[in-house]
């Protein structure tokens, strides 16, 4: 894999920051040409650095108002696969992750209000063949969403 230098890391905080600012904007920033920073960007991009793009939509805006996370306990973890087909099924479902611990999987989920969460849970999730069972934890509120940063401690050291 290629390494990535100090300008691409300068060129993601800028554009993680906000993905619709000009790359005339960025380049002015960077102190590059705007055709460095489609090169750099296009490079970064290929190699799997930058990965999707696009606009987040606020779930409440569309009705959606409980965001709840379900740990799933599975009765063999072999049946994975099988089981992330099934809820891939389920549009309400925004992200899966094969987990250690307590939990086989551990999924976050939309609901418009707790009717439409109690049937996700008991019919189509619970529903699942290989499913165990579930724990349902709702989140309150969202403090802290961002993404990983982009410099490190070893970038400031001279």
């Amino acid at each position: 894999m290629e390494k990535i230098d100090k300008l691409d890391k300068q060129i993601m905080e800028i554009i993680s920051g906000n993905a619709r600012i000009p790359f005339k904007d960025v380049a002015a920033a960077c102190g590059v040409s705007r055709a460095a920073i489609h090169q750099r960007v296009q490079r970064l991009i290929d190699m799997n650095v930058i990965v999707g793009s696009g606009y987040n939509v606020n779930p409440k805006s569309l009705g959606y108002n409980t965001c709840t996370y379900v740990g799933i306990r599975l009765e063999k973890g072999s049946m994975y696969k099988r089981v992330v087909d099934e809820l891939k099924h389920i549009p309400e479902i925004v992200e899966c992750h094969y987990t250690t611990g307590p939990y086989t999987m551990l999924i976050k989920l939309y609901a418009r209000d707790n009717e439409q969460l109690m049937e996700l849970l008991n019919t189509k999730i619970q529903g699942i063949q290989g499913v165990d069972s579930t724990e349902t934890l709702i989140s309150l509120d969202q403090s802290i969403k961002k993404e990983v940063p982009i410099s490190t401690e070893e970038d400031s050291v001279i």
